[in-house]
Formats: structure tokens, C-alpha cells, sequence
């Protein structure tokens, strides 16, 4: 740390550059701005949406849209919609499954810690 508390500023040397994967304002896979939700459970399924943002939050990336005639701003996680393009285990799956791999295993994992709780 230099004098004047900034660390490097006397070599010469910078802070590293962060590097985003994607820009807040990523196009969706339904169209330039827009998204559909395609969770088969959500109350939302089937419906578009203008996409006001797209971001790496609470641990997962999330779509940002605000339903017509509400200012306030919701968000979905990302999987839940077309932005990421469709889920390769439901296209394989042909129909022939609602539940995704992951999304089984959350489910025993979370079963397992209440099984364990009650116990």
C-alpha cells in the first residue's frame, strides 16, 4: 500500500479488468429484447415478456421484465425462460418428462435435510 492508500499506484500497475460473461442487456432467444417464460409450472408459462435486463444475481443468472401496466421490476431465473435457449435434457427428453436431472436432485437433497430435521 502506497502513501496515499492506493495499492500499485507508485509501479504503475492497475487493479485487474473484470470481465462480464454476458451485457446486462442480452437478447433473448424469442426475439430481440423479448423472452417467453417456458417453466411448465409457472403461473407465467407461455407468455412474453420485454427483457429490461439480464444479470448474474443470487447465485444464478436471471431475466429482469416488468409485467404490462406495473412500473415495478420482477425476475425470473434465467432457465425458466427462452433467454438461454432450450434446456438440452427436455429436448432429448422429447415430452416425455417434466423434470429436469438437476431439479431431481434438489428435490432429494431437500427431502433429505427435512427427513433429517424431523429425526
Amino acid at each position: 500500500m502506497t502513501s496515499r492508500g492506493t495499492p500499485g499506484a507508485q509501479s504503475g500497475r492497475t487493479a485487474p479488468r473484470r470481465h462480464w460473461r454476458e451485457p446486462s442487456t442480452a437478447r433473448g432467444a424469442g426475439g430481440e429484447g423479448r423472452f417467453v417464460v417456458n417453466h411448465p409450472f409457472h403461473p407465467l408459462n407461455g407468455q412474453a415478456f420485454d427483457l429490461v435486463g439480464y444479470a448474474h444475481t443470487w447465485g444464478e443468472h436471471r431475466v429482469f421484465f416488468r409485467e404490462p401496466g406495473h412500473d415495478r421490476v420482477r425476475s425470473l431465473p434465467a432457465g425458466w425462460t427462452d433467454v438461454e435457449g432450450p434446456d438440452p435434457f427436455l429436448v432429448l427428453a422429447a415430452g416425455r418428462t417434466c423434470f429436469r436431472v438437476a431439479d431431481l436432485l434438489a428435490l432429494a437433497t431437500l427431502l433429505a435435510e427435512l427427513d433429517r430435521r424431523r429425526q
